[in-house]
């Protein structure tokens, strides 16, 4: 029987944000193609260190714990611009690091992002800001990991994930009305449409998956009552009220959620972050992650119009 990957939450990694590689892209940068592979295979047993999104991967392969070895809840398939040679030391890592990763796609010089459809993939990470760029263009989710990694307490089994909500989980329409016609006509606009909800956006199907996740939790807590939820998903955005009705009735018309809500008009993310302490958090607006990728392991989304390079966006 094929081993299937549609009912999983599918999650796609590259070795720069799983694994911690300055020095390995420093010998590429300075020495070529041909001495980066010979420090490769000289430090084929030297473990790497943890990298930007490594937190948030072990956590969300722990959650396999909820289901059968045979059936996981959670795939992790790494995707390599290396070739298999030179990848190998990625895969001895992964298995050094007891993280339950056994599939991966290795093309040489090539981004392998547009396997991610064939591949159920609901989300892709990457420090590779190119290809995160051409991905989303394709309408494919994907995000740049930012800041250095984060300390990983192994005391804590909680994974807290952190979303923007425009740009991020909805489309970036209400991004635009704003820059187009400022924040008094965007108000005015998204209380008129307050029961309207906002079409997708790139990572709207990464929370469903969560929230699948979530639900399985419930079950076993249910079943066993001393059980206690691990997963916590907050949305941090910078709507306030009256704006703030839209994006929570368009997570209920999506039949998605979240636990916690933060509606900040403006304050600074970084200060929420440094609370709230999710292990990964995705944003739209690279503004916004300057603050926030000191504390936390943010990811930059770059989606909708104003990631748009000056030269394509459309005339106002």
């Amino acid at each position: 029987m094929p081993y299937e990957l549609a009912d999983r939450l599918v999650v796609g990694i590259a070795s720069s944000a799983l694994f911690d590689l300055t020095e390995s892209d420093r010998v590429f940068l300075e020495q070529g193609e041909d001495a980066y592979r010979a420090y490769q295979r000289k430090h084929l047993d030297d473990t790497l260190d943890p990298g930007v999104a490594f937190s948030f991967i072990r956590r969300l392969l722990s959650l396999n714990d909820l289901a059968p070895a045979a059936d996981p809840l959670v795939e992790v398939i790494v995707l390599s611009r290396n070739d298999p040679d030179t990848g190998l030391r990625v895969m001895r890592s992964i298995e050094s690091h007891t993280l339950s990763i056994s599939r991966a796609v290795f093309m040489q010089g090539r981004s392998p992002y547009r396997f991610m459809p064939a591949l159920s993939m609901s989300l892709f990470l990457s420090a590779d800001q190119e290809d995160v760029r051409e991905a989303v263009a394709l309408g494919l989710p994907a995000g740049t990991v930012l800041g250095p990694a984060a300390d990983d307490d192994h005391d804590d089994t909680d994974l807290r994930i952190a979303f923007d909500f425009d740009g991020v989980l909805a489309d970036d329409a209400a991004e635009r009305l704003y820059k187009s016609g400022g924040i008094e006509e965007f108000r005015t606009h998204e209380v008129a449409n307050a029961r309207v909800a906002h079409a997708p956006g790139p990572l709207k199907d990464f929370l469903a998956a969560v929230n699948r996740i979530q639900r399985r939790e419930e079950e076993e807590q249910r079943a066993n009552p001393a059980y206690r939820m691990r997963v916590h998903v907050s949305i941090v955005t910078a709507r306030n009220a009256p704006a703030h009705e839209r994006a929570v009735l368009s997570l209920n018309h999506w039949g998605l959620r979240v636990n916690d809500a933060f509606f900040l008009g403006g304050i600074d993310k970084g200060r929420i972050m440094s609370v709230l302490r999710p292990h990964i958090f995705f944003d739209d607006q690279a503004g916004h992650l300057t603050s926030t990728a000191l504390t936390t392991p943010s990811v930059h989304v770059p989606f909708g119009l104003l990631n748009q390079p000056a030269s394509e966006a459309p005339a106002p």
